[in-house]
């Protein structure tokens, strides 16, 4: 039961991230910690992230800009596994409740972002991938953040979506080789990412045709309720027994 939960939720997952540029993360985390526990439901999003940021660069392959993907990777993927080692030294219910409590500040922090009208160049990317990079490495998704970044250097619809996923690709394969160098990343938690990666692909070309028809303020309610609801989730979780 806890495997086809998994990839229910992972498919709705899928598709909502692959019509707002974010999400699945937030919602798939709470379900793998739920079945697998925080430990290994951590390394298991990062694989199933991998796949899922590939898939919607395949669906939008001819509006990356790599310019803007390149300034960003360059320095959020080193900074991803310096995240990724962080977080291997924090015991398990320190991982939920840093998880849970990022999720709900970031309702108010990207509220705050969209109210100034800020622009963004090659540089402000250069700096937000070290930043949120390390971060990616730490929590679960950091697409709160990534998310307006892209949208103030002037990307929108599939450019960003695209733009975001290929950019965001190179910081979840840091943080899954650097889970697989200290020995988290296991054969089976990887099988089990590949799975669960799998149903937040096909979610992502499912959603391509609704991307064109999303009204911006259906967005920001629906990743407002996300956030809040598994935010809520995990710190339920840190604070069981």
């Amino acid at each position: 039961m806890a495997f086809l939960f998994v990839l229910t939720v992972g498919l709705i997952a899928g598709t909502i991230s692959g019509i707002v540029g974010t999400g699945s993360s937030i919602m798939l985390m709470p379900v793998l910690v739920y079945a697998y526990g925080p430990k290994e439901a951590v390394p298991i999003m990062a694989v199933a992230s991998v796949m899922a940021n590939f898939s919607r660069i395949l669906a939008w392959w001819r509006e990356v800009d790599w310019r803007a993907c390149a300034a960003y990777s360059v320095t959020g993927i080193p900074a991803a596994a310096l995240g990724a080692r962080t977080l291997l030294a924090l015991p398990s219910h320190a991982v939920d409740l840093t998880i849970g409590i990022f999720l709900i500040v970031m309702v108010p922090v990207r509220h705050w972002l969209a109210r100034h009208d800020l622009k963004a160049n090659l540089w402000h990317l250069a700096i937000g991938g070290a930043v949120i990079g390390y971060l990616t490495g730490i929590v679960v998704s950091t697409g709160p953040l990534s998310v307006p970044l892209f949208l103030f250097y002037g990307l929108s619809k599939g450019a960003f979506l695209a733009t975001e996923a290929a950019s965001s690709l190179g910081l979840y394969f840091a943080k899954s080789v650097t889970f697989e160098r200290f020995g988290a990343l296991t054969g089976e938690v990887f099988v089990k990412g590949l799975i669960a990666g799998a149903s937040l692909m096909s979610g992502a070309f499912i959603a391509k045709r609704f991307v064109l028809h999303l009204k911006p303020e259906v967005f920001r309610l629906l990743m407002d309720a996300i956030m809040i609801a598994a935010g809520l989730s995990m710190l339920w979780n840190a604070a069981q027994p």
